[in-house]
This record gives structure tokens, C-alpha cells and sequence, in this order.
């Protein structure tokens, strides 16, 4: 009765032991007395019992881990870095799990690793560029990073999903002396606009000055022509009418100097009328009176006899 007990409990313990449940997400690696036996899928799985152990479960699921590290730029400025890191066993495959479990004594010393060799890669990158490009290097110094990653983390069963550069800062110093340079660039910026800004006005002020001072000479060229226009009809008339009268005259066989005596009288008439203060000596005198028709007769007949 108690041989059959005891056997009976050995058969139980076999049945348990030969059985081993793998959670969704994850692998197990067996080992028969130390080395490596087997994978075993998600699910009820069998082994042999005492014989096989389960050595490490293995999560095949995305990681994720926060770095944060200094970097120190070609021109010697402290570049702080905050990042994530995205990271999982590259496949399910004997081979990629077998570097998994085997790579490492332990988690803490894989994650040690990577953190070191990221670290390293970017730091790498940045001691070959200038403050003043790493802002905008994100993308870059992620593809650089992995480039240089992927092949040492498929040797160890990993593969680098994604980095992402959360933030990028500098040691206070190096940010007041990049504002410095900013407010300067900006100060450049505005004195260079306002100069361009200044030319401009002047030039136009230029172009409009000298637009009114051509039109300013536009018209006063078509004023005088308009008034020689004006005066060559006026005298025009005035020739048509001493011509009319002195026709008109000679019909009545009257002399023509009469109307020579009535210019004369009108002009000193208009003088009085229309002088401003200005003085004009006339010789009022009978005989300068003479004089003067004798001038105008004497300009008369030669203008006749051009005439002929």
C-alpha cells in the first residue's frame, strides 16, 4: 500500500513536471544538464521531466528605456541629452534566442551595455560637429547612431527599433553666449533691413523729386509756348488792326500817323492805369512826341518796303 502511494505521487510529479505553460510575449530556453536543449512557443508545452529545465524566460515585446547623457560638441561646448530608447529581440528564431539568453550573465549587464554603446555612438557623432548644428541633427545623429548599432545588437539577439531625442541643452554659459549671438545676428538683421529700408525712401524721395522737376520744366516749357503762342496772335491782331485802320485812312485820305498819335496816347494811358509803383520817364514834350512818331513812321515804312 505505501509502494503504491509513493508511486502513485511519483507519476503526479512526473505528469506536473512534464508540463510548463509559456506566457503570450515570451519564449522559454531549456537546458538538459547545463546546455542548450530548446525553445518553447507560447502555450502548454512538454519536457522532459527532471532532466529538462527551463533556464530563462525571454519577453520578445518591445522595451523601452530613458537615457539621459553628455555629449561635448568640436568646439568644446556640453551638449545634455535626453532620449528613449526603443529596443526588442529581433525574432523568435533558435539562433537570435540562444544570443538572448547567452550574450549576458544578466539583464542588468545587456542594459548596461547598450546604454554604453549608444552613449558612445552618439557621442562619436557630436565631437564631430559644431554647437551650433547639433539642434538641428536630430534625425541625423539617430540614423548615425544606428547604423554603427544594428549589427552589434543582431549579435547579441537585438535589433535598435527606434531612438528618439526628446531634448537637446547646453551648460548655461554655452545658452548666453547662443543668445548673445542671436540677439547680435538680430540686431545685424534690423540694421541691415532699416538701411535698406532708409535707401529706399531716398530713392524714391530721389525718383519723386526729380519726376516733379521734370514735369515742373514739362510745364513751364508748354506755358511759354502757349504764351509766345498768345503774344504772336495778340500782335497778329494788332497788325491786322493798324493795317485795317491805315487802309481805312488812306480811303478817307486821312494821314496815317494819326493812328501812330492814338498808340501813343493809349500807351501812356495804359502806363498810368496799370503802372504798380514802378516809375517810367516819358519825354511828354511835343517834340520828343515827334520824335517818337518820327520812329515809328520811319519803322513803318521800312516794314513796307520789306513788304514790296
Amino acid at each position: 500500500m505505501t509502494g503504491t502511494i509513493i508511486f502513485l505521487v511519483f507519476v503526479l510529479l512526473t505528469l506536473m513536471l512534464s508540463f510548463v505553460t509559456v506566457q503570450q510575449g515570451t519564449v522559454s530556453v531549456t537546458a538538459i544538464f547545463g546546455k542548450f536543449s530548446r525553445i518553447l512557443r507560447p502555450g502548454l508545452n512538454l519536457k522532459i521531466p527532471f532532466i529538462e529545465k527551463v533556464f530563462k524566460k525571454i519577453s520578445v515585446q518591445n522595451r523601452s528605456v530613458e537615457l539621459g547623457f553628455q555629449a561635448v560638441t568640436i568646439d568644446q561646448a556640453n551638449v545634455n541629452f535626453t532620449s528613449m530608447l526603443l529596443y526588442s529581440v529581433i525574432n523568435s528564431e533558435p539562433e537570435s534566442i540562444k544570443n538572448v539568453a547567452y550574450k549576458f550573465v544578466d539583464e542588468k549587464n545587456f542594459m548596461q551595455a547598450l546604454v554604453r554603446s549608444i552613449e558612445g555612438s552618439v557621442r562619436a557623432f557630436v565631437a564631430t560637429k559644431k554647437q551650433s548644428e547639433v539642434l538641428t541633427l536630430r534625425r541625423e545623429i539617430v540614423d548615425a547612431v544606428k547604423d554603427q548599432l544594428d549589427q552589434i545588437l543582431e549579435g547579441w539577439g537585438y535589433h535598435l527599433i527606434d531612438l528618439q531625442i526628446n531634448d537637446i541643452t547646453f551648460d548655461e554659459e554655452v545658452i548666453r553666449s547662443m543668445a548673445k549671438v542671436v540677439a547680435s545676428n538680430n540686431l545685424k538683421a534690423a540694421a541691415e533691413n532699416e538701411g535698406q529700408a532708409l535707401l529706399i525712401t531716398k530713392t524714391k524721395a530721389a525718383e519723386a523729386e526729380g519726376n516733379a522737376i521734370k514735369i515742373s520744366a514739362q510745364a513751364e516749357k508748354e506755358a511759354s509756348q502757349l504764351k509766345g503762342q498768345g503774344i504772336a496772335l495778340f500782335r497778329g491782331e494788332v497788325a491786322k488792326g493798324m493795317a485795317t485802320a491805315a487802309k481805312e485812312m488812306h480811303e478817307a485820305d486821312l494821314d496815317a500817323s494819326l493812328i501812330l498819335f492814338s498808340m501813343w496816347t493809349e500807351a501812356v494811358k495804359n502806363f498810368a492805369q496799370e503802372g504798380k509803383g514802378n516809375v517810367i520817364f516819358l519825354d511828354g514834350s511835343i517834340d520828343g512826341m515827334q520824335d517818337n512818331l518820327k520812329h515809328m513812321m520811319a519803322l513803318t515804312q521800312l516794314k513796307q518796303s520789306k513788304t514790296n
